[in-house]
């Protein structure tokens, strides 16, 4: 069943005033608030949950991301460093010819992070990020994980120049260096698109789903989502939270998900 775990280590990705100056400054929180390579430390955490997989009978999986990001310096060089670590629960049925039955089981996944070099752009609203990835096995149940130690790169644009809305992707790929040989070979790639349009007062619409490629068993999955989200500004944290309906509009190969709810809260922490 080590299908199952494909898309849990594509990394993915999220986010009335009394003076004009405080109306722009959550507006300014608002457009930054879903950007993965903002300024300023941050934890998120995102739950998906697929009621249904294809290719298999009675499945369904759920995982909580908890993600941690900060930025730092080497040297005049500027980074950005973001960890994630997944508990993963999984229910599937046995084929009858197998012997039939039934599999329940919840643990840690496989520890994923990335560093991302910032470059430096002409227009500040722009963020833009490249830099090494990689998984390690750390997963508590072998079907939760690779059982591989996997290196790769992951790049990052994120557009704010418009208040109104705001664009931008998340690209990954990564391939196994070392591990158990009984198990697969790793070579997956991740495309996450997103864009947020902002509705005022902190009230946003979203699209973030991740188009995740195994290039290993020529298998991919392409969702689609609309969903809802809401930012608020208290002090020097911004909250936001969010939920996203997913569809999977293209697939092939076992393991996707047919559909899945994505939720979460990011929570950014200002400089004072």
């Amino acid at each position: 069943m080590t299908k199952l775990v494909k898309l849990s280590v594509v990394v993915g990705i999220s986010i009335a005033s009394i003076t004009h100056a405080e109306e722009a400054a959550k507006a300014d929180a608002a457009a930054q608030a879903n950007n993965p390579l903002a300024n300023m430390k941050a934890f998120n955490m995102h739950n998906y949950y697929a009621g249904d997989l294809t290719g298999l009978n009675n499945a369904s999986m759920n995982q909580l991301w908890m993600r941690y990001a900060q930025p730092i310096k080497i040297g005049k060089t500027e980074w950005l460093i973001r960890a994630s670590l997944p508990v993963t629960s999984l229910k599937y049925d046995i084929a009858p010819a197998l012997g039939g039955g039934s599999v329940s089981e919840t643990g840690l996944g496989d520890f994923n992070i990335f560093a991302a070099y910032l470059f430096k752009m002409k227009n500040p609203a722009i963020s833009f990020g490249v830099g090494p990835l990689s998984t390690m096995p750390t997963a508590t149940k072998n079907s939760l994980g690779w059982e591989k130690w996997t290196l790769g790169f992951a790049n990052v644009l994120f557009d704010a120049r418009k208040k109104e809305y705001q664009w931008g992707y998340l690209l990954t790929w990564q391939t196994d260096i070392a591990g158990e040989s009984n198990r697969d070979d790793v070579n997956m790639a991740g495309f996450q698109p997103f864009f947020m349009y902002q509705l005022g007062k902190g009230h946003y619409l979203r699209t973030a789903a991740i188009w995740a490629f195994n290039l290993e068993a020529d298998s991919y999955s392409i969702p689609i989502g609309l969903g809802y989200g809401k930012v608020i500004k208290k002090g020097n944290t911004v909250y936001n939270m969010f939920i996203e309906p997913q569809y999977s509009v293209f697939d092939e190969g076992d393991g996707w998900p047919e559909w899945q709810v994505f939720m979460g809260l990011n929570l950014q922490f200002l400089g004072k």
